[in-house]
């Protein structure tokens, strides 16, 4: 999908491109893929790497062309992977400026609304830059609230019972948690690298470059505490399963030992040997007694310590 927009107080979409615009596309068809390599002759090796689902944060210039890739959070539709990270790119030279993803994304027409909500013109292709790293910053936000709420929900299944799947769907929100804390560390990194281009910095909005560190440390910080949480509450249950385990194993030992008396005692008194029982009438009743009333004391004694 390519759509076009123009400042307007606002970014607002223009059926073609005129000088200056941003284009932006979205899993780009091979007719997309041409009008960017042909037409704007975009370099190959840039829409190569923004393809790669795993590329980092980070710029590079090459025959003029300025590629920078930022990480941005989407919902998955794996069901395994409720949220991951994927890349976009920013591709710009003169009058040209393109955004790439391989996938749709909310993030980015939520940016186009909230620019039209709050009349916000881009400057310039660096500026772009920025806002998108802002506007990411507060989506991982958005997204970890979420993931937080899924957390509070596994653990309350987990209070009522403790079966593999709650603990695998714990273990699915920490990868999603891995992944968020690994790209808002590299966008991170891209956003000092762009603050240290000499030729840039005299035109750098200061209170919106503020406003991104904050937004970015916030992110970072916030993701973090759920890490760190989520990491504790999966070592308590660990915890909660291996006591679970020792007192089921005690109780199976106590009733094994328990069950083991009379059988002692009837093996004993079961061989063909005298015993002064075996002319007894009563004498199956007296084995019955001793090994009840010392079945008895061993409960006694194990409900005492405890076992039980």
């Amino acid at each position: 999908m390519r759509a076009f927009y123009k400042n307007n107080d606002g970014l607002v979409a223009v059926e073609t491109w005129t000088p200056n615009c941003w284009i932006n596309v979205e899993c780009p068809t091979k007719a997309e893929k041409k009008y960017l390599l042909g037409e704007l002759q975009i370099p190959e090796a840039f829409y190569n790497d923004i393809e790669d689902i795993d590329e980092r944060p980070r710029i590079e210039i090459e025959n003029g062309w300025t590629l920078i890739i930022l990480r941005i959070p989407v919902k998955s539709n794996d069901v395994k992977l409720p949220f991951q990270t994927i890349p976009v790119g920013i591709v710009f030279k003169g009058e040209i400026c393109v955004t790439i993803s391989f996938q749709e994304t909310e993030m980015l027409t939520d940016f186009v609304a909230y620019t039209k909500r709050k009349k916000i013109n881009i400057k310039d292709n660096f500026d772009l830059v920025l806002k998108l790293l802002l506007s990411s910053s507060v989506w991982y936000l958005k997204y970890l609230k979420q993931v937080n709420q899924k957390i509070k929900l596994a653990e309350n299944n987990l209070e009522k019972s403790i079966k593999n799947e709650e603990l695998q769907a714990l273990l699915q929100i920490e990868k999603c948690l891995v992944f968020f804390m690994t790209s808002l560390k590299g966008n991170d990194i891209l956003l000092h690298r762009i603050k240290n281009i000499k030729s840039q910095r005299e035109y750098f909005d200061p209170e919106l470059l503020e406003d991104v560190e904050i937004e970015l440390r916030q992110a970072q910080e916030t993701t973090n505490i759920y890490s760190d949480i989520l990491t504790g509450t999966m070592d308590a249950y660990a915890s909660v399963i291996s006591n679970n385990m020792n007192t089921i194993m005690k109780q199976m030992t106590s009733i094994s030992i328990i069950l083991m008396i009379p059988t002692l005692i009837a093996s004993l008194y079961g061989m063909n040997v005298p015993n002064n029982l075996e002319n007894n009438h009563y004498g199956i009743w007296i084995v019955i007694s001793i090994s009840f009333l010392l079945s008895l004391f061993g409960v006694f004694l194990f409900k005492r310590k405890r076992w039980f």
